[in-house]
């Protein structure tokens, strides 16, 4: 991008001084450690954690084939989103624009933070609208969000579209790749050093089935993490957090492992639903995750849920009308899906054709 990258970046964040403390001049662990105000007792847990999380990102950058220099750590990428807001969203003056259907988080993240949010509803076949995304970007617009593969419509955007985005526009494009783990893309991570406009989200709570721990992370530029460490909270990650993410990192045969059968649950879990009767279609799935549109949606999802399953209504989504979102569950929890839905079949579709 040829604008300055600084140029995009709210003036008070520019100037400001983040919060220090003596563990950003120190590093090591053997010490004699009376700078913090800690407790001294109930080792480990009675020591802030380290501020930039450099073990873990260490691995993770080994992992992800980046660099440390690229790499923010937060409370999920929640956390991320809301940082960015912050550095490049003058509140009650400036606007994001994001493509429709896609994550809730970012529309609340805008409304959090006071600042505009347009939608670009996506083609009907689910391809952004590259024209339609240029158009609503204007000189207050800072943020574009881009989720692939998308939630909720379970697809992956092409790439050279996206990198027209990122190369034709004066703002940062964001690219949340939560699903990635599951989809036969290449992610997009490898592009941030030459596109300081890029940010590539993800995240180790879908495929790393570490939900609980919150731990999401951005890939960036090393211009745009200086700024998002400026922003962040001190210690944005708490030590349990961390302690069990470098544990599952040194086990990611596991993990593939569990990406493979939620793959092949995935397309099982298709063929079943698309002999139901009462299912009109069953989108194509670059992700962990299936949607589905199906007649008389409401009752359905209140038909499932009385069976204690449940499954998120999508039916009054733009473009999305009549469907419902289906998680790829354990082959036990997919099983029973599927036999509750035969019965429903059998209590209200079967029983009204005679």
């Amino acid at each position: 991008m040829e604008k300055d990258i600084k140029q995009l970046i709210r003036p008070v964040i520019q100037g400001l001084t983040p919060y220090s403390s003596a563990r950003d001049e120190y590093t090591g662990s053997d010490a004699v450690f009376l700078d913090a105000n800690e407790n001294p007792f109930n080792k480990p847990l009675n020591r802030y954690p380290d501020p930039y999380q450099h073990a873990l990102k260490t691995k993770i950058a080994l992992l992800k084939d980046v660099p440390v220099e690229q790499l923010f750590l937060g409370n999920g990428s929640d956390e991320a989103i809301d940082v960015l807001f912050r550095i490049f969203c003058e509140p009650g003056k400036d606007q994001v624009v994001s493509i429709d259907p896609t994550y809730g988080m970012y529309q609340v993240c805008a409304g959090i933070n006071d600042v505009g949010y347009k939608k670009v509803l996506l083609k009907p076949d689910f391809s952004l609208d590259k024209n339609a995304l240029k158009a609503a970007c204007n000189a207050q617009t800072k943020l574009l969000f881009i989720c692939t593969p998308n939630n909720p419509t379970s697809n992956s955007f092409s790439r050279k579209d996206i990198l027209e985005l990122v190369n034709g526009l004066e703002v940062m494009v964001i690219v949340d790749e939560a699903y990635i783990d599951f989809s036969s893309r290449e992610s997009l991570k490898n592009e941030v050093t030459i596109h300081k406009n890029l940010v590539i989200l993800q995240t180790f709570s879908k495929a790393w089935g570490m939900a609980g721990i919150r731990l999401g992370m951005g890939i960036v530029h090393p211009e745009v993490l200086h700024y998002m460490n400026k922003v962040k909270y001190p210690y944005n990650l708490n030590a349990l957090t961390i302690k069990h993410a470098l544990e599952a990192i040194e086990n990611t045969v596991e993990m593939q492992e569990w990406v493979h059968t939620i793959l092949a649950e995935r397309d099982k879990l298709e063929r079943k639903l698309k002999r139901f009767r009462f299912v009109e279609k069953v989108h194509p799935s670059d992700a962990n995750f299936l949607l589905v549109r199906v007649r008389k949606p409401k009752k359905v999802y209140n038909y499932l849920i009385e069976k204690q399953i449940i499954v998120r209504d999508r039916s009054n989504i733009s473009l999305i009308e009549g469907s419902l979102r289906i998680t790829i569950g354990s082959p036990a929890e997919n099983a029973a899906l599927a036999e509750a839905l035969m019965l429903y079949q059998r209590d209200f579709v079967d029983s009204c054709e005679l």
